[in-house]
């Protein structure tokens, strides 16, 4: 009797790259709530009143941990329409958080930071990895097809659906099923897209820190209308309007 054949070759590389892709799946869900917890506990130490002289020492003493800081903060110390940037009383409710807190200016501008910097070291240690072997990018159009085909596929297994560029340094790259979208619904359309919105920072970090790292020095900006589709455009240093 022959023996039986093992599993073919394809059938464990695809097992693999499941293995792995579900991995990174994971840590984009993670990524965004624990950069809105750090983003409250910025924003709190923010709005915490200064200490008088007098305890000045003793408040110094219990802090030299570094990490007790943002865990001696009451909550409930804090006005809950605080530093809400056009909202006062009467007026129409606050975009609310994953916290279910108000969306201030300094609790965005904090999540934006975080996973954009984030983002772009990503992108920086894929564009060493992936582009090390291949000849010496001459033209931005280029860097950017590597973008959307090669590492796009890296990262989110797919290539950019399409791709459009005025010839004069901005580009619009469109995924018309951004992956991290692809499991995400709330319970309103209005709800939904507003809670995409923190997902596309970290993506465009990575295409910052893979334009940087092939010298083309740009700003990135996303958005998305409905899921799980979204765009990118992209303005480099070169940008004429």
């Amino acid at each position: 009797m022959a023996a039986t054949a093992g599993p073919p070759t394809d059938t464990l590389t695809d097992t693999s790259l499941l293995v792995n892709i579900s991995a990174f799946d994971l840590l984009l869900i993670e990524l965004v709530p624990l950069a809105e917890r750090m983003a409250r506990s910025f924003e709190a130490s923010i709005d915490r009143p200064a200490p008088d002289s007098a305890s000045t020492n003793k408040q110094q003493q219990r802090t030299t941990s570094g990490a007790g800081a943002l865990t001696t903060t009451n909550p409930a110390s804090i006005p809950p329409t605080a530093s809400v940037s056009g909202v006062s009383a009467g007026a129409a409710a606050p975009l609310l958080a994953g916290d279910g807190l108000p969306e201030t200016d300094i609790f965005r501008d904090s999540v934006y930071v975080r996973l954009d910097r984030l983002g772009f070291r990503v992108g920086e240690g894929l564009t060493e990895r992936f582009s090390r072997d291949r000849p010496r990018f001459t033209d931005q159009l280029d860097v950017i097809k590597f973008l959307c085909k090669d590492l796009w596929t890296v990262v989110f297994k797919k290539q950019i659906d399409n791709l459009k560029t005025n010839h004069r340094g901005v580009f619009v790259l469109t995924d018309n099923k951004f992956r991290p979208f692809s499991r995400m619904s709330m319970t309103t359309h209005t709800e939904a897209i507003a809670r995409a919105q923190a997902h596309l920072y970290f993506p465009c970090g990575i295409i910052r820190g893979v334009l940087s790292s092939l010298g083309i020095k740009a700003t990135v900006q996303a958005e998305t209308t409905e899921l799980p589709f979204a765009t990118f455009q992209i303005k480099t240093s070169q940008a004429k309007t």
